[in-house]
């Protein structure tokens, strides 16, 4: 009769001191729409590596002492969410970890963390490409941005691309086994002013796409954000375009809620000022259908 109605999402991200990143935005965004966030940390850090030096604790050999212990509990989630993998060893952890507690109703969203403007991030290799293909053929959602959309696919890396070429790249990523692709940070072809967000829905055969103004400064865990707000806004049963334009206008009201202080970019956008946003319904929608 009084049984906990909230729905619980497991995240699997990293856990930094310092700089809005991974599960310091994961927490505050599932939350505020309604969610019980249960964490499962990949590793500490005093800041995230975008700044010059950090202490870095790998939690490895802890996952799967607490996988163990959520077993003996008998937890149950709602939806798995996972973010930056350190190894391929903790992308094999969370996989099985999947496979063993997932329920028919489940959904699994992963952000196939890999890298960006082209290249790996530091300290990646073949092999975490490799177990990362592997990852997203039991996830419902995915949302790599632009390079790791080309890792996935094992094709070489190519900036400008016509919609036509993204649709196909989409379905054939979808073809592996997500529902969903989403692809973020595409360079507008001919407009160095926008960015856009692309995205494919296996059930219907259909393909968004929204395109917003870019502004020129980098703030660490739009990533994060975007997929948290994707994850939240699928699990309240919106549809996809409209989960892809509440994902998009919130980056954008955080970026420019930050833009113009002088103001240290590493800590990222000041979530805070634009959380509450969260609640308000959409006020104008951007999505296209192509």
């Amino acid at each position: 009769m009084y049984a906990n109605k909230v729905k619980k999402v497991v995240a699997v991200h990293d856990l930094s001191g310092v700089g809005r990143v991974s599960l310091t935005i994961v927490i505050p965004i599932l939350s505020s729409m309604g969610f019980q966030v249960c964490p499962l940390p990949t590793a500490v850090l005093s800041s995230h590596t975008q700044y010059p030096n950090f202490s870095f604790l790998d939690l490895t050999e802890e996952m799967p002492k607490i996988i163990s212990e959520w077993k003996k509990l008998g937890m149950q989630f709602d939806a798995f969410y996972t973010g930056y993998l350190g190894s391929p060893l903790q992308i094999q952890i969370v996989s099985d970890f999947i496979d063993d507690f997932r329920q028919p109703e489940s959904l699994v969203v992963v952000d196939p963390v890999l890298g960006d403007n082209g290249k790996l991030y530091a300290n990646f290799h073949d092999s975490m490409i490799k177990e990362m293909r592997q990852l997203i053929t039991k996830a419902d959602v995915i949302t790599p941005n632009l390079t790791e959309l080309f890792y996935l696919l094992d094709l070489p890396y190519k900036e400008q691309n016509t919609d036509e070429e993204l649709k196909f790249y989409l379905r054939q990523l979808s073809d592996q086994g997500p529902e969903v692709v989403i692809i973020t940070s595409v360079p507008v072809l001919n407009d160095i002013h926008k960015t856009s967000v692309y995205a494919y829905n296996r059930s219907g055969n259909r393909f968004w796409k929204i395109t917003c103004p870019y502004l020129p400064a980098h703030y660490p865990g739009t990533g994060d954000t975007f997929t948290s707000v994707i994850t939240g806004a699928l699990l309240q049963g919106d549809s996809l375009p409209i989960a892809l334009d509440r994902a998009t206008q919130f980056i954008l009201q955080g970026i420019r809620a930050t833009f113009g202080y002088e103001y240290d970019n590493r800590e990222g956008i000041l979530l805070e000022k634009v959380l509450h946003n969260l609640d308000m319904p959409i006020q104008s929608s951007s999505y296209e259908l192509i």
